[in-house]
């Protein structure tokens, strides 16, 4: 498994990422990495018009990024628009013929969580920075990663966006072999950076401390459950775990339930993930896992038991804005800000200072959030304890107790143990 091959590096790296994993930045310096076999691409598909994104805001790390404006809602206090974080680069337009490309995870453009993000991300800044040409290619296996890049790289892009753990070594590559090309790495860690790549990172195990809370204020079953993606897939084991720590700061006593699946795009799985942990007395289902963990949420949602999505908003993608059943019992989402890292790394590289390394984004750079709660009936007392939580982590007077590196508990053999 890739977590297994990266895990002593990650050992190797622990101090390093200790001090990236509290949002500060970290040097950076060039690497090379082995390309997977080669399988035949699919044909990029030119993109759709830009869809609206949810609030949201900035967070720089190894890139600089603008200030950005704050939102009104008291109860989405860290978020900002793409079209307002538009406003802050002063009417900055990309050269002629510049070109951005994005390769998802597994998965499609409008999975409501992941890969949808990052595709905002690059449709706002198409729109925002008037880029001529632009393209996306859908990942259907792991076997496609490196193919699927080289595809997108025979339109001589200006910038890559690749979406996804699994995909950092075929990205590391071909930033090796494409000097010319920036990449924009989500959720990929490396020692080393190739100096045209950035690997955008997040404190996800903070995202899983406040739908924790969340999960636990609202209970009265005093049982609650996550759904969650691959757990050789570090983000999703520092969502999960967060949310285990979350919950138990709030209520010790609470049960939480968490599963784990080899695939991100069953929502069937999910759903049934979710029924089991509703026959065992969940009340609150957190899904952690892509389109999976969706399908969780979906379906405990629509039998009137809470559901909390992640990554985006999920009010807007997987219950259409309101519309779908169960809207009004998706009490928030756990989102990490993957459309603002995208739009922000594009603006640096239209701005030519784009620099390889960490991006990392946290919940004091607003980075890690949770989304308002729009039709949900949340209680002032539960609200106020979530802020709490958020704030609490974004000033540092609350620890989480998980390793921002793989995601394990402190003190029980992570890689940030000394």
């Amino acid at each position: 498994m890739l977590k297994r091959r990266l895990s002593l590096l990650a050992l190797l790296a622990a101090f390093t990422l200790v001090v990236a994993a509290c949002g500060d930045s970290a040097d950076t310096t060039t690497t090379s990495a082995a390309a997977a076999p080669t399988t035949e691409a699919p044909t990029p598909t030119e993109a759709p018009p830009t869809t609206a994104a949810p609030a949201t805001t900035a967070a720089p790390a190894t890139t600089a990024a603008p200030a950005t404006t704050m939102a009104e809602d008291p109860t989405a206090a860290s978020l900002v628009t793409l079209e307002q974080q538009c406003e802050t680069y002063g009417g900055l337009q990309a050269p002629a013929g510049f070109t951005a490309n994005l390769v998802t995870d597994i998965g499609k453009v409008d999975d409501g969580t992941f890969n949808q993000f990052a595709f905002e991300g690059l449709m706002g800044a198409v729109e925002c920075f008037g880029i001529d040409n632009t393209s996306f290619i859908e990942t259907v296996s792991e076997a496609d990663y490196e193919a699927n890049i080289a595809t997108s790289l025979t339109s001589d892009p200006d910038v890559i966006v690749t979406v996804g753990f699994l995909i950092t070594t075929d990205t590391a590559a071909a930033a090796t072999d494409n000097p010319d090309v920036d990449f924009i790495g989500i959720d990929q860690f490396l020692l080393e950076y190739p100096a045209n790549m950035v690997g955008v990172l997040f404190n996800e195990h903070e995202g899983g401390f406040i739908a924790g809370v969340l999960a636990a204020a609202l209970t009265e079953s005093n049982v609650v459950g996550v759904v969650a993606g691959r757990e050789d897939v570090p983000p999703v084991v520092k969502f999960v775990n967060g949310y285990i720590r979350g919950a138990e700061s709030f209520n010790p006593d609470v049960r939480v339930l968490s599963i784990y699946n080899e695939s991100f795009t069953d929502p069937a799985k999910g759903a049934s993930d979710a029924n089991q942990f509703i026959g065992e007395g969940a009340d609150v289902i957190f899904g952690a896992g892509g389109p999976t963990g969706s399908g969780g949420v979906k379906a405990a949602a629509e039998q009137g038991f809470w559901g909390i999505g992640v990554d985006q908003d999920e009010y807007f993608t997987t219950f259409a804005g309101g519309t779908a059943p169960g809207s009004e019992f998706l009490a928030s989402s756990a989102m990490k800000r993957v459309d603002l890292a995208v739009f922000d790394n594009i603006a640096a590289s239209i701005q030519d200072t784009f620099a390889g390394g960490f991006y990392i984004l946290t919940a004091a750079n607003n980075g890690i959030t949770y989304a308002p709660f729009h039709d949900a009936d949340i209680p002032a007392d539960v609200a106020a304890a979530v802020e709490a939580a958020r704030a609490g982590l974004a000033d540092g007077s609350i620890d989480t107790g998980v390793c921002g590196i793989d995601g394990l508990f402190l003190g029980e053999g992570s890689a940030c143990d000394g």
